[in-house]
Formats: structure tokens, sequence, C-alpha cells
């Protein structure tokens, strides 16, 4: 068996890993890059395999850093099943075609108003390209051995994160490989922990925050003091959020904010985001999932009004009145939410929160690392207003919550290869792995290949 890194490696997003078992390839993951311009130009690259002659595709979840690229995919000639779980096939229908009619929106704008440098600007796919996708995703249960041809099978497990979110491992006859995807975390107030696993021959684990401790401290007590100040000063609070995991925590923190007293009950609460409010839907279809009860997922699907049209959200901009806005995207890099920053940013009372992890060279990582402006539809934008992070607020695992989740394994794999993270969170777990547990790691360069068996033998003798 061989692996080529495609995606995630040296960096936090464009999740995709080639594997090759004899002559038979198929994909773990098929992801967007995202952040800096020179992964998000991986996006428009020319494939560097035959999308046709894959033979399937295994999800680990829905977000478009690990599931964004089928459309294109699809597109190049793939025709193969798309394994994932039932929840992350729905996501998948409510991901992919907002992304392809938000890659639409964005082309329209920018040659409406000509600040591209293109000309004509095109949407990198459509909604239509993303509807097409959907018809070869398959649904199959935790646990449920999946049969991906040439002696190779599959098994999602749960790993937290997000609905639906699955590690997967792959076996033959004489091998067992893990493939991490996001863990989530053992206490997160909404989902489930991720399942322990107990053996792997060799193991593709994430980093996102491989350098760092998440806080102890209560989210919502956080996203209280924020609320609080900014309406004392007449501000509006601006979150730009994932649209599925994120979006319901901050709605379930708010709901349970203002039932308890602790924030306004009359303040204006918006979720702009209609595919927000479907993926809330989901949430009672996939009880068993996650922590909420019926009573509380309905009291989310109440926390906010939704905003629909694109008219509504323009004039959510002309309103200067206390109120919570919540809009895609979680690292400001598209949809409704640059909009909302170019009229609230530059006004000293609002504040701009984040609430989820922040590649390099997105705006929500610049505006975090203190930029006084941000550039949108090419103009400089100026940021006066407040920017905060909910710093306790992760769906991600830190290092020691990942190491403890890696304890469970029974013996140490071959070699643990570290990826989907930034270069300077790969390295730190890595040295927590080995100093800690003693293992082996590797960490993968893009477009590296590793061939299982030599990359042993190579390990052994040295």
């Amino acid at each position: 068996m061989r692996i080529r890194f495609l995606g995630a490696a040296g960096t936090v997003t464009g999740s995709k890993y080639l594997v090759h078992h004899g002559d038979r390839p198929f994909l773990v993951d098929c992801g967007l890059f995202q952040g800096l311009k020179a992964l998000r130009l991986r996006n428009w690259a020319p494939l560097p395999f035959d999308a046709a002659a894959l033979s399937a595709v295994v999800l680990t979840h829905a977000h478009l850093d690990h599931s964004g690229y089928l459309p294109l995919l699809v597109r190049n000639g793939f025709r193969g099943p798309v394994h994932c779980t039932p929840a992350t096939l729905e996501l998948c229908r409510l991901l992919l075609p907002d992304s392809g009619h938000l890659l639409e929106e964005d082309a329209e704008y920018a040659n409406r108003h000509g600040f591209s440098k293109h000309q004509p600007a095109l949407p990198l796919y459509t909604r239509a390209d993303a509807e097409r996708c959907l018809r070869y995703l398959r649904p199959t249960p935790f646990d449920a051995p999946i049969e991906l041809g040439g002696g190779v099978r599959a098994e999602l497990t749960p790993a937290g994160h997000l609905l639906g979110a699955a590690c997967v491992t792959l076996r033959t006859d004489a091998l067992r490989v893990v493939f991490s995807g996001d863990l989530g975390r053992p206490h997160d107030p909404i989902m489930r922990p991720p399942r322990p696993l107990e053996a792997a021959d060799f193991l593709v684990v994430e980093s996102t925050y491989g350098d760092r401790r998440h806080e102890s401290g209560d989210a919502c007590a956080e996203l209280e003091a924020v609320i609080t100040r900014t309406i004392r000063r007449g501000g509006v609070v601006v979150v730009p959020s994932f649209a599925v995991g994120r979006a319901q925590f901050l709605l379930y923190c708010i709901e349970r904010l203002k039932a308890h007293g602790r924030i306004p009950a009359h303040l204006p609460v918006f979720l702009n985001s209609p595919m927000a409010a479907d993926a809330t839907e989901l949430y009672l279809r996939f009880a068993a999932e996650h922590r909420l009860d019926a009573r509380e997922c309905e009291s989310v699907r109440r926390a906010a009004k939704i905003v629909n049209t694109v008219e509504e959200s323009k004039r959510l901009n002309a309103l200067r009145q206390p109120m919570v806005l919540i809009a895609a995207s979680g690292m400001a890099t598209g949809g409704r939410v640059i909009h909302h920053l170019k009229a609230f940013a530059p006004d000293p009372r609002n504040t701009i929160l984040f609430a989820g992890h922040q590649a390099v060279g997105t705006r929500g990582a610049a505006m975090l690392a203190g930029a006084e402006t941000i550039r949108i539809h090419g103009e400089d934008v100026p940021v006066r207003a407040e920017v905060a992070a909910l710093s306790s607020l992760s769906a991600h695992a830190d290092w020691q919550e990942t190491l403890d989740w890696l304890r469970n394994f029974r013996t140490p794999p071959r070699c643990s290869f570290i990826t989907h993270g930034e270069p300077v969170a790969a390295d730190a777990l890595r040295q927590q792995i080995e100093r800690r547990l003693g293992w082996r790691t590797h960490i993968p360069e893009h477009g590296e290949t590793v061939d299982l068996a030599a990359f042993a033998n190579a390990g052994t003798q040295a």
C-alpha cells in the first residue's frame, strides 16, 4: 500500500490522501485548499492523477476542507462511489451546493464591480457541479464494513468533531491503516467524544492544535462577556462562523444566556445562513451523535432569526443597533460575512468575534494578528472594531487531548504520519508523540509518496 499526501501536508486545509493498494487507487478525503493564495491556487491546478481511474472516495466528514473538491473531481471524470456516514451525506447535500452558489455569487460580484484581475472572473465550480457530484455519495453507518475492492475494506468510527465525522480504518489481510480525520474533544458541550481505537499498523493523525492546549474556561461565559461589553457600547457583534458545528454551539450558548437573564432577552440575534438553519434540523435527526436532547435542539433552532435573502442581508448592514449577527464563513474567506465586515469592522463600537481555527492567510488570521485593514473586494477596509476569539471554543482536540486518544492504542503504530496542521503545530505534536509516547513519527511534505512496507522496513533497519 502507498499513500500520496496531496493535501493537509504543511497546511491545515485541502485534506486529500491518494491511496494505492496494488494497482487500485482511491482517495481518503477530497478537500479544498483555503487560506494563502499559494494554497488556493492548488484548487485550480490540474489533478496529479487520473480522476476517472479512481475506484472510490472515503470521506471523514463534510467540512469543505475535507469534501469541497468533490464537484471538481466529478467534473474531471470520477464516477465511483463516495463512501461516508449518513450524517455526512446530509451535510454534504447542504454544504456543497451552497459552496458552488457562493463561488458563483462571488464571481458575479467581482465581474459586476470590476475588481478581479481575471476577465471574466469564473467560479471554481458551480452549484450545478456540486449537485451533480451528490449522486455518487453512498451512506454507510458507523462500524459497517465497506468493500473498496482489491482486498481493501474500510470502516468508519465516530470522531466527535461534527455530525457524521469519522475516523477511517483501511484493512487488508495484512495491514490496518487509520486516518484520524478531525478529532473532536472529550468534553465538548454538544458533540460526543471520539471513540477510542486500539490498533493500527500505520496512523495518519491531524495536528490542527498540535502546539496548543485549549483553555478550560466556560465558552458561554466568554460569549456573555463579549456580548455585554459590545452592547454597552451600542455596538454589533459580528461572528464569522462555520455554518455546521460552531453556529449551532453559538446558538446553544445564546439561548442559555437569554434563558438565565445573563444577556437581554430582547437582544436581536440573526443567523445569516439559511444552510446553517437547515443543518440545525439535522441535530434532531442524528440525536445519538450528540449530547443535546430534543428540547435543547428546538431551543437552538429558535435562538435566532434566519436571514434568507440577499436583500435581507443587505438591510442588516444598515442597522446601527445592538445585535448579534452570525454568518458564514468561519475564516471570513467569502460568503455574506465579508459584506458585514465591510459594514461593521470600521466602527470601534462593534466586535468581530471568531469561534474557530483561523488558517494562515485568511482574513480571520490577519484580524486576530492585529491587522489594521483587511482586503475585501479590492478595497482596504479599516479594522477599528474590537477583534476577539472564544479561546475555550474549538471542535478540534488539542495536543493533550490527542495524546490521550492515542494512548488507547495497545501497541504503537509502526509510524504515525502527522498532517492537517501548520508546520509549527505539526512539529510540536511530533515532539509530544515522540517524547511522551516513544512512537515513531513522520511529517510528510506536500506531494510526498510513502510506500508503507518499504517505510516500515527502513524504520526497522534504522
